[in-house]
């Protein structure tokens, strides 16, 4: 990888060079902080290579699962994005897992981001103002995710006037409220959604006494201070509760708060200072066939952070730092009289600066560092593990002391090239760390997924990624295209030692083992900008692998994320002033996943050999789904039907596959496929005032 930064240096400062013997035109023009559509020419104009712009007046066309507009699933749509599986809400990034991906909701990072294991997404379109999916290649202010950076942005209220609206699905319900607290200087935006499922199971005698709901708030105001200062708060609180009759129980969610206040210089120097507050728990009851078991965990974070901006004729110069406290309890469980528990605190810290330099009339540059501090705090206990997994010592320290202590510079660097107005070359190298890990022993991630943080043996992992891209559009704007090739170098990979589980060891590092990854592909898109018909088409050929030490016999093997091929085609069709027609297609190779090469039998237990790890894949996935949507605008009002068919061929795909003993065939196993949809209708109303 160092030679692939080496080259990339090279090829930057020579074309950097070349550039500075062009002729140089500048336009003498402020640039505002605004937020924009995502034209295609500013596709083009983008210097950050493998960053997306969401754009939430597209997303409300796009058919989604039961009449839920979800910014999740909409990302899940673009070039180098795959979904997890049936339903979920995780998303996997160009080789990463989901839990590689960072979440930013106003700055505090959200976890999990998903309602009913992943069926609804967290978040409430009608409290959201933008998003920016970093694949990878992020700016350099941006840190913790080493698949990618999913930054989202909530509504400011309407300074001026009052907003009121409501929506209500087969499923859920959700209302909104915005306007001004005084006139022109403040505004308030509140917004909330729940499902009444529980409802339908309350009717049912044979499920009324399980528990299956959600709900989630977006609160945001807004305060012009004077002419130089704006504060702006926002809190958001998300939680699930699912539960089978007395056996088992599961309740998590995220509560996140954030301040920001905006200090303005000049024309063209500003600050942001920033406090943010993130708290992620998971608890998970069982009672059954005379265990009794429950287990809890959490993440919280509380971030200070400071940033100004100077933007000058040639460049916009961004530096900053934060220091963040983290908690995290990685689990506690009670299992009938044993109450076993692993706590862990930590100081985590960073300095970076980043310029976007205009070099000439053809190359402009964006590149920073981010400087990354990690230290483990005492208080807690750690561990030296010997390589059968035992331990080896204990290591006690006092509760303000420091255990270990991990410091990191990661480069950034994106450049492109403009050919002419047309079209455009881009080329970036990245690295990123990470020092959450979420260990799952299922191909996707789910709320009571065991979460471990850098340790004394656990290190931070580290992604080293280069990307070429070309970017095109026609003369008229009507057509463009987009082609990216990437390949990603991981360190500090951690999986599940063979025949290990979250819950075999309390001492998660005795459950663990790390090693590297990698992972490579291309990256295809053209999308049909304006007329009545509207839309994209994508296609993503990648490799996912790790190698670990004492999995699958130390060779290299296909992650459980690896899929070969993902498509999605996606069609918005406008048939009149009122009614608006989509449609979506996706496709992707099957789950790499682990299946049994052979069986043997000890006093009637039947016992199952894994020769490979992830050596088998799952059937192919690939689903249509349908929608309409209907909009009448009254004197003062608008009313919107909107209609959808998820899963229009009824194509039942794969959520969980599980191997069992065929009883009728001593050597035969069974495989059991669970799907969790086929088709699905639903319909729903919305008003807005």
């Amino acid at each position: 990888m160092n030679r692939c930064l080496t080259v990339v240096l090279l090829l930057v400062a020579y074309l950097a060079c070349w550039a500075q013997n062009t002729d140089v035109t500048f336009e003498d023009t402020l640039k505002e902080v605004t937020v924009t559509s995502r034209s295609a020419r500013k596709r083009v104009a983008e210097v950050q290579i493998g960053v997306e712009k969401v754009d939430i007046s597209t997303l409300a066309k796009v058919p989604s699962l039961f009449g839920e507009r979800d910014i999740i699933k909409s990302i899940q749509l673009l070039p180098g994005v795959k979904s997890e599986s049936e339903g979920s809400g995780g998303y996997q990034v160009r080789g990463g897992k989901a839990a590689q991906n960072l979440i930013l909701l106003d700055g505090a990072t959200v976890y999990n981001a998903g309602h009913l294991m992943g069926i609804f997404s967290t978040f409430n379109d009608d409290a959201l103002m933008s998003g920016s999916l970093y694949k990878g290649l992020v700016p350099a202010q941006l840190g913790g995710g080493t698949a990618s950076v999913f930054d989202i942005s909530t509504r400011s209220g309407d300074l001026h006037d009052y907003h009121f609206g409501g929506t209500v699905g087969l499923l859920s319900a959700k209302v909104v409220a915005e306007g001004p607290i005084q006139q022109d200087r403040s505004s308030f935006l509140v917004a909330g959604r729940r499902s009444y499922l529980d409802l339908f199971l309350k009717a049912s005698e044979k499920y009324r006494d399980n528990t299956l709901h959600f709900y989630d708030t977006n609160v945001r105001l807004n305060f012009r201070l004077s002419q130089k200062d704006v504060l702006s708060l926002s809190f958001f609180s998300g939680r699930d509760n699912m539960g089978l009759t007395d056996m088992m129980n599961m309740e998590w969610g995220n509560t996140t708060a954030a301040a920001n206040w905006l200090h303005t210089f000049g024309d063209a120097h500003y600050a942001n200072t920033k406090l943010f507050y993130s708290d992620f728990s998971s608890d998970v009851g069982i009672d059954m066939l005379n265990v009794y078991y429950t287990m809890k965990g959490y993440i919280r974070h509380a971030t200070l952070q400071h940033q100004q901006v100077w933007q000058t004729e040639h460049h916009s110069l961004n530096y900053g730092l934060e220091a963040t406290h983290l908690q995290l309890q990685s689990a506690e469980w009670d299992i009938n009289l044993l109450h076993q528990h692993e706590k862990r605190r930590a100081l985590t810290g960073a300095l970076w600066i980043g310029d976007k330099w205009q070099v000439g009339s053809s190359l402009e540059l964006s590149a920073g560092a981010r400087f990354h501090l990690f230290s483990v705090l005492g208080g807690a206990p750690y561990y030296k593990i010997g390589d059968d997994g035992n331990i080896i010592e204990t290591i006690e320290k006092g509760r303000g002391s420091i255990v270990k202590t991990y410091a990191d510079v990661e480069p950034r660097v994106s450049a492109k090239l403009t050919l002419n107005e047309l079209h455009s070359l881009k080329l970036g190298y990245s690295r990123t760390s990470q020092d959450i890990h979420a260990i799952s022993g299922m191909s996707m991630s789910m709320p009571f997924d065991r979460y471990t943080m850098t340790s004394n043996i656990v290190r931070p992992e580290q992604a080293d990624q280069v990307a070429l891209g070309w970017m095109g559009i026609t003369p008229h704007g009507n057509y463009d295209f987009s082609a990216e090739a990437y390949y990603k170098n991981i360190r500090n990979v951690y999986d599940y030692r063979d025949g290990k589980a979250f819950y075999s060891e309390i001492e998660i590092e005795r459950l663990i083992l790390g090693g590297k990854g990698r992972a490579y592909g291309v990256e295809l898109c053209a999308h049909k900008n304006n007329g009545p018909l509207m839309g994209w088409i994508s296609y993503t050929l990648s490799w996912s692998e790790n190698k670990i030490e004492g999995v699958n016999g130390g060779r290299w093997y296909a992650a459980s994320n690896d899929r070969r091929h993902d498509m999605a085609i996606v069609g918005m069709y406008h048939l009149s002033p009122s009614w608006e027609l989509a449609a979506t297609w996706r496709y992707n190779t099957g789950q790499a996943l682990t299946a049994p090469s052979a069986k043997y039998d000890i006093d009637g237990t039947t016992f199952y050999y894994y020769n490979e790890r992830n050596g088998y894949r799952a059937p192919a996935y690939h689903r249509l789904d349908l929608s309409a949507t209907y909009t009448k605008k009254l004197r003062k009002a608008t009313r919107i039907w909107s209609f959808g068919i998820y899963n229009a061929y009824c194509h039942y795909n794969p959520f969980t596959i599980r191997f069992k003993n065929d009883d009728k065939s001593p050597t035969g196993t069974i495989v059991e496929q669970t799907s969790l949809f086929g088709i699905v209708p639903s319909v729903s109303f919305t008003m807005k005032y």
